[in-house]
């Protein structure tokens, strides 16, 4: 069946998005409560904004949230991967264009005439959120089987380094979170494009 002219998002890519989006809601607030059990950084994130209601709470949303993203992840990067959108949308990356798109993005003046294709910018951001995710699941690998992931403990500078990664790559991932939902609020037709796929 030929697609649509029109269509800017399939629906297998609108559906493992909001799912993705979901999980990853789930994992930050159950995330939050959890690391609130040890404060190790010295602070404490406000239990208002915190899922589980108690350590064990946390942890069985969390881990429930965890495969929910497992799952979804593996199956977008698999269609993004097949379907060659992960090629076409994502690459190349021109460093000389980077350049051009960041100032262009810092003065208010990035131009979104064809929400078919990203710039360099949302590229090279979208990308980090991929890679990102991925060093979310492996140090969480580490922190809930320790014993299992030897390699990936030693990597990560044991247990305590893999806590730092995880906390910190969580930290990267609310910084994407906070920057998208931005970016849609300032384009709102990427929000419709994503709702309705056109």
């Amino acid at each position: 069946m030929r697609r649509d002219a029109r269509t800017i998002h399939p629906l297998w890519l609108r559906l493992t998005h909001w799912l993705n989006a979901l999980a990853v809601v789930l994992l930050v607030a159950s995330g939050w409560r959890i690391y609130n059990a040890t404060a190790f950084l010295g602070f404490a994130i406000p239990p208002g904004i915190t899922l589980g209601g108690w350590l064990g709470g946390a942890l069985q949303w969390h881990f429930a949230a965890m495969w929910l993203l497992l799952a979804n992840g593996i199956l977008y990067l698999l269609l993004n991967l097949v379907s060659g959108r992960l090629r076409r949308q994502f690459f190349p990356i021109s460093p000389r264009q980077l350049l051009l798109d960041m100032g262009a993005a810092l003065k208010g003046k990035l131009a979104h005439a064809d929400p078919r294709r990203y710039n360099s910018v949302q590229r090279l951001a979208y990308l980090f959120v991929m890679l990102d995710s991925i060093v979310l699941v492996l140090s969480g690998l580490v922190l809930w089987k320790s014993v299992q992931f030897p390699l990936l403990r030693v990597l990560m500078g044991g247990y305590e380094g893999a806590r730092l990664v995880h906390f910190f790559a969580m930290g990267g991932l609310c910084a994407f979170i906070v920057v998208h939902v931005a970016m849609v609020a300032l384009v709102p037709r990427t929000l419709l494009a994503m709702l309705r796929g056109r």
